[in-house]
């Protein structure tokens, strides 16, 4: 038995209600450029819009202008999507509950991830979404998840509840120290200020 290794997510397909809700939503408040429409191919009385999340890949949405928003939360029953999050530059993070309220989008405030930051706030559709941003930037040649796969051994081997920034700082050393070679013999803490 062989695996069908994922290289990466290709896009993420939601239900729209009608075609300039969809517009208004992804590309009004989120930023994600309108790239390209079709028809849904599957079903020619949908319409089949493609929005680039500033990653090059896809978020698409099928629309249909029978359609209205109904704005109740999405169901999050098992096998349900309980929210989706994009990746958001720590300033614009740092300008989401004044951007959120200059348009009275109801959201969660700022939540303390240990990790990375979230708000989160609801699409016209009760979709829940989530603005996150990190709180650390990996090592030349190391992602995000290497360092959270490094925090969260450093984690449980402190047996500590969950990763902070203290963990987060100590991945990035280790990570830095197994890829860049020295010449000292030590790689230890010193106190050059000593007297």
């Amino acid at each position: 038995m062989r695996k069908l290794q994922s290289q990466g997510v290709h896009h993420i397909t939601l239900v729209g209600a009608d075609r300039q809700t969809s517009i208004d939503f992804w590309e009004g408040v989120l930023g994600m450029p309108f790239i390209f429409e079709q028809p849904n191919l599957d079903r020619a009385t949908e319409s089949h819009l493609y929005f680039d999340p500033g990653d090059g890949r896809l978020i698409t949405i099928f629309t249909d202008e029978t359609r209205k928003p109904e704005p109740q939360r999405t169901p999050t029953d098992i096998g349900c999507v309980h929210h989706i999050a994009f990746a958001v530059s720590r300033v614009t993070f740092l300008q989401a509950v004044s951007r959120l309220d200059e348009r009275k989008i109801r959201h969660s405030g700022v939540k303390d991830r240990g990790f990375m930051d979230s708000i989160y706030f609801e699409d016209p559709l009760g979709l829940l979404v989530e603005l996150a941003s990190y709180r650390f930037e990996p090592p030349q040649g190391y992602t995000h998840a290497d360092v959270l796969m490094e925090a969260h051994k450093i984690r449980v081997a402190r047996g500590d509840y969950n990763i902070a920034e203290l963990h987060l700082a100590d991945a990035i050393e280790t990570l830095t120290a197994a890829s860049r070679a020295t010449l000292s013999p030590s790689r230890e803490p010193k106190d050059p200020y000593k007297i």
